[in-house]
């Protein structure tokens, strides 16, 4: 109940919509259950028997007039039923439609601003499971349940006025059935609820393992696991199937049991109207009247069950939609933040350590200082911290203890908005769109010139790369960029960063992609930019690192060492180690390409 009665306010908006809904049903229960009055009227009045002398029977002696505007008066009666139930289902559709458009709106719009945090800890197809069946089975009871439900409620009431008023025994032996089916109605409804949390929960395992896969399908064809995947996704669908089936059991045990009660009340009340016509207590039109309500009665009681159902898969589903929406996130703008403007660019962590969650600590005890137009590289083995630095600035995540400052102010003080807009980051989990090459490096700037666009895609030395495609700018972008190499990918992801035009620059390994040629032009195109601009890099090629104003090394989360290339060169420790293992065979081979390079412009300036 405390679910349905959260649904409320989402009616409310709605309200007049919803008030011409509640008029329409209730003129249409009152119509329909008129009718058999009408017809017991017209009988009584039309037909009159005349009796002999004797008091019996001789024949019906009645108006013919009557008999017809009766008649007419039935057929006004059920064309106005007919409009008000066109009312009612079409009121009832576009409110479940809209209803459901805000729900979704909503819960969207609150992933969109949960942390980083919240998104590690839950599956996508648990959200997309939420977000679109969930919903569904919401717009399905506001469409057709609660409006039906009232619709039985009008019925029940009317029926059983008029059936006290005409004889009150016949209709107590009317209601005999009428408890029962409540009760089985409860019955059922405390069977099917937690049977519908489980085909749900089996729905969203369903999504996510579907997802996963084909999202995957590469690396499953690598392996030829293709059967095993296959049989995985068998064993979801399987006891989706089987919970489904368990469903429909209780619905089929629920369904006839409904409508033999229906037909054993219509012979009960027609068996002792006859006995109360024989004792002269009733009238043949007064039994008929109340055999046209019990009929009109049949369809919607031994429908209750399924409206039950669909109240019981509302109450389930908005649980979980409110679960999603419920969820708070780790990292929000603080008590009076304030906008961030005019940026110098000084980065500072101040004895910062951090944990995911309950886990270990992943930094600890932090400090660097990158003054305004620094570039500041940082390096370290697999698991060392680097990513989790950069992640920490932007405020993907909120340190543990400690704290990050820009230009002085603590950026927990600063709004979420402003921080990151002044951050421009490329990650080395790349992302595109699927969409326009335009539009996925406007995309931080929707309203960017095509001249801004360009310069920024020739900075990041992707653009001779563009316009040499048949749709130039205009070319679709496959889902996750698959019809792109890794290396076009990363500079198009670069050239998206750069349209920001930021103060503060992170680059997350974001040339790990692309071959050493590409890469050279890049950072040459790049050092420009980064021209009073604070830079944190995180990378392995040696260009890199050797341009560093600041290299920082991170070993187990802690600081172990810092300084330029050539003093960390002179210390031994774990810089020495990395330059040894992976770096120097780079400082050989750039040494030859730079060799070659003078060569040929000497050969060049010899020919001259």
């Amino acid at each position: 109940m405390q679910s349905l009665l959260r649904l409320i306010p989402y009616l409310q908006r709605y309200k007049w919509q919803a008030v011409t809904a509640w008029v329409s049903v209730f003129i249409s229960g009152a119509l329909v259950q008129f009718s058999p009055q009408l017809v017991r009227y017209a009988l009584n009045q039309g037909l009159q028997p005349v009796y002999d002398a004797n008091h019996v029977f001789v024949r019906l002696d009645g108006s013919e007039r009557f008999l017809v505007y009766a008649a007419l008066a039935i057929v006004v009666f059920a064309l106005g039923r007919g409009l008000t139930q066109f009312g009612q289902t079409f009121l009832a559709e576009s409110l479940g439609q809209k209803v459901s458009y805000d729900i979704r709106n909503d819960v969207y719009d609150h992933m969109q601003h949960m942390s980083y945090a919240f998104h590690d800890n839950i599956e996508t197809g648990q959200i997309m499971s939420r977000t679109t069946q969930d919903v569904e089975n919401i717009r399905m009871f506001f469409a057709q349940a609660l409006f039906r439900m009232v619709y039985i409620a009008v019925l029940v009431m009317v029926s059983l006025g008029f059936m006290f008023a005409i004889n009150w025994r016949l209709a107590l032996v009317s209601m005999v059935t009428m408890p029962i089916v409540i009760w089985r109605s409860v019955v059922f409804q405390s069977r099917v609820r937690p049977i519908w949390l489980g085909i749900q929960q089996s729905l969203a395992e369903v999504t996510q393992t579907a997802d996963e896969s084909l999202t995957g399908i590469r690396v499953v064809k690598a392996f030829s696991r293709e059967d095993w995947e296959s049989e995985k996704f068998r064993v979801k669908v399987q006891a989706q199937a089987d919970l489904n089936l368990k469903q429909a059991v209780q619905m089929a045990s629920n369904q006839p049991m409904l409508q033999s009660l229906g037909f054993a009340q219509i012979a009960l009340t027609t068996g002792v109207g006859a006995l109360l016509i024989a004792r002269g207590q009733l009238t043949a039109p007064d039994v008929l009247a109340f055999a046209l309500w019990l009929n009109a009665l049949q369809l919607p009681l031994r429908t209750i069950g399924q409206l039950v159902n669909a109240a019981a898969r509302c109450v389930s589903s908005a649980e979980r939609v409110f679960e999603l929406m419920d969820a708070q996130s780790d990292v929000q703008d603080g008590p009076g933040a304030t906008e961030l403007t005019h940026v110098d660019g000084h980065v500072r962590f101040e004895h910062v350590s951090f944990g995911y969650g309950k886990n270990a600590a992943v930094l600890s005890d932090v400090d660097i200082d990158a003054q305004p137009g620094q570039v500041v590289a940082l390096l370290g083995p697999a698991g060392s911290g680097k990513s989790t630095v950069v992640n920490l600035i932007p405020r993907f995540y909120d340190v543990s203890s400690g704290a990050i400052t820009i230009d002085g102010k603590d950026v927990k003080s600063i709004t979420l908005d402003s921080l990151r807009k002044n951050i421009g980051i490329v990650q080395q989990d790349l992302f595109l769109f699927v969409g326009t090459i335009r539009d996925n490096i406007a995309y931080g700037r929707p309203g960017a010139t095509q001249e801004e666009i360009e310069s920024a895609a020739k900075v990041a030395r992707i653009h001779d790369f563009i316009v040499s495609l048949p749709s130039g700018y205009d070319e679709w972008v496959g889902e996750r960029g698959v019809t792109l190499s890794g290396g076009q990918k990363q500079r198009i992801a670069i050239a998206r960063t750069l349209l920001l035009d930021p103060r503060i620059l992170i680059f997350d390994d974001s040339t790990a992609s692309v071959d050493t040629q590409t890469e050279f032009l890049i950072l040459q195109a790049l050092q420009d930019l980064m021209q009073g601009r604070t830079t944190f890099v995180i990378a392995q090629r040696l260009r890199t690192v050797m341009r560093a104003d600041q290299i920082v090394v991170l070993d187990h989360g802690r600081v172990v060492q810092r300084g330029t290339h050539a003093e960390l060169l002179l210390q031994d420790g774990l810089y020495r180690q990395i330059f040894d293992l992976e770096l120097k065979d780079q400082e050989e081979a750039l040494g030859q390409v730079t060799e070659s390079r003078r060569a040929d412009a000497t050969s060049v300036r010899g020919a001259e």
